[in-house]
Order: structure tokens, then sequence, then C-alpha cells
């Protein structure tokens, strides 16, 4: 099983490990990250979360070639606050998100994340979910489907295309990925599938977001985990598209700004100061080199932040 982790040694350094800590990993995914950080805990403990019980199972597998110095949780990782209350843990010294999907679910045409491989309508992370692609396409009405398209998928030709799916699914319902795909290219204008990439991948951009709720747990999920940092905990983010870089820069912005009412102040209580810094004022971006043996890596980018009091 091929999965090549993003920016895999910028984090690890990112999160300044600790051999006692304890990490977690927010997005285990296949273990790439959670892998690395295991290796370097003599006494400390890792805690990984996912959805997807296939990814829990084998990162289960390949954590354990390692050290059994970890506990992986099959749930959303909104649960993280009661899962660690659970273990005990009420502090953390380092918190990784990777919100890219990962190379085996792109790569596994029944997951139905591709766009170029058939497979039903599908695209959920949590397979024990009863929502999917399928309820998005054939269910949405016209101005819902062209919301989504717009937000989530930032498509120009939102409108058109959803316009194209309620008038094609009207004749039948649209069952598979190579169908929607095909009408959302039937959808497309001319000149803009001049300018590269396949007319499909912001519109299955925007259908996997809302069936998995991406946005709103991103951004609850960041605010609950910044609380649980210890002074000097680490916190690194790998978003793979403008939106979420958009919250995780804000939410960054939010939490290690002075508030404007005391900038200038000569003397301002350390009480009132922020409790976090960040580490990277322009995020990390892959390496030419990363980029090339790593077509998927291109679009990511790293915001560290740091609890400092």
């Amino acid at each position: 099983m091929k999965h090549i982790s993003v920016l895999l040694d910028e984090c690890i350094n990112g999160l300044n490990i600790k051999e006692n800590g304890i990490y977690v990993d927010m997005t285990l995914g296949y273990a790439g990250h959670s892998s690395e950080i295991l290796k370097r805990l003599k006494n400390g403990f890792l805690y990984a979360f996912d959805k997807d019980i296939d990814a829990c199972n084998y990162s289960k597998e390949r954590l354990n070639l390692i050290s059994n110095h970890f506990k992986i949780f099959n749930t959303a990782n909104l649960n993280i606050k009661t899962c660690l209350e659970n273990e005990n843990v009420t502090k953390v010294d380092g918190i990784l998100f990777d919100f890219g999907v990962s190379s085996v679910e792109l790569d596994e045409a029944s997951r139905g994340f591709s766009y170029i491989k058939d497979a039903k309508l599908d695209m959920r992370m949590d397979q024990k979910s009863d929502f999917s692609a399928y309820d998005v396409v054939n269910n949405y009405d016209e101005a819902k489907l062209s919301k989504i398209f717009k937000i989530y998928g930032e498509e120009k030709n939102a409108n058109r295309i959803a316009r194209k799916i309620v008038e094609q699914r009207s004749i039948k319902p649209i069952e598979t990925t190579i169908e929607l795909a095909n009408i959302i290219d039937l959808a497309t204008p001319y000149k803009d599938k001049r300018n590269g990439g396949h007319p499909a991948k912001k519109v299955f951009q925007a259908i996997r977001i809302e069936v998995n709720n991406e946005l709103e747990e991103l951004e609850q999920a960041l605010k609950t985990c910044l609380k649980l940092l210890n002074v000097d905990g680490r916190m690194c983010v790998i978003s793979f598209h403008s939106l979420e870089d958009r919250i995780v820069k804000n939410i960054f912005k939010e939490v290690s700004e002075i508030d404007p009412f005391l900038k200038g102040l000569p003397n301002i209580d350390k009480n009132l100061l922020p409790d976090y810094e960040i580490i990277t004022n322009k995020p990390i971006l892959p390496s030419e080199d990363e980029i090339n043996y790593n077509k998927r890596s291109k679009s990511a980018k790293l915001r560290i932040i740091k609890r400092i009091k």
C-alpha cells in the first residue's frame, strides 16, 4: 500500500518532539507522519484519530512494528477532548493535522473520490455514515448545488454545472463518478478546459467537503486542540486548498495577536498578552524535489503555532 506523506520532515521538525511527550495525530490516514513521531518517542505516547476504519486497521499494524506506545481512535477528531479525558490526558505536547485525502483513498476507485476512475458516488471518509456523494448530487436542489460548488470548490461555472446536473438527473439518477465527471465536462465551456486540469476537479472537491463536513469540523477541531497544548507545545497544520488555509491562518492570527487596545501601552500585564505565537509567518511549501516526487504535494501549505503561556 503506497502513500506518500507530504512535508514529512518539515512537520517532524516543526513539532520539536520530546521523547517523553504526548502527541496527537488528528488525521492518521496511513500513518506516514505518525510512524515518524512514534519512532522519536521513548517514554512518550501517541494518540491518533481517523474516521476511516480501513486506515485505522492498516495503521495499527504499521505502528505496532515500531512501538506499542500509541492508541488509535476510529472516530471524528471533534471527539478528541472526550477521548483524551477517558485516557486521563488533559494536555499534550504536539498536535498534527494533515487535511489531504490520502493517495490510497484517491487511488482506490471504490471509494468514489476520483473523477477518472469509475465507481459509485460515495466520498465518505466515515464509511458508517449514511450520507454520501450520491445524496448530494441527486437530492440537493439547483441553488444548493451551485452554492457549494461556488463556496467549497471556488468553481466559476457553478451555476451551469448545477443546472446540467439537475437536468440530467431528471432523466435518470446520477450513480457513478464517471457519469458525474462527464456531465461536468459537458457543462464546462471549452475556453475553461484549456487552462489545464480536469474540469471536474473543483466540483468533486466541493462535494467531498460537503459530504464529510470538512470545513466546519476543521474549524471546531483547531479551536479545541489549541486549548489542549502544553506551554511550548506546538501544532502543525497542512492544508491543501485556499479555503482550508484561510481558516487555519485566521484562527492562528486570532489567538496570537495582542488586543489592539493594548498596543503601544508601555507596561502590559503579561496575563493580557496572547497565549500563542506563530512560528511560520508565511506557510512552508513543498520543495521542487518533493513536488517532482509527489505531484499531489504541490498545493500543500504547512503552518505552525506554539503555545507560549
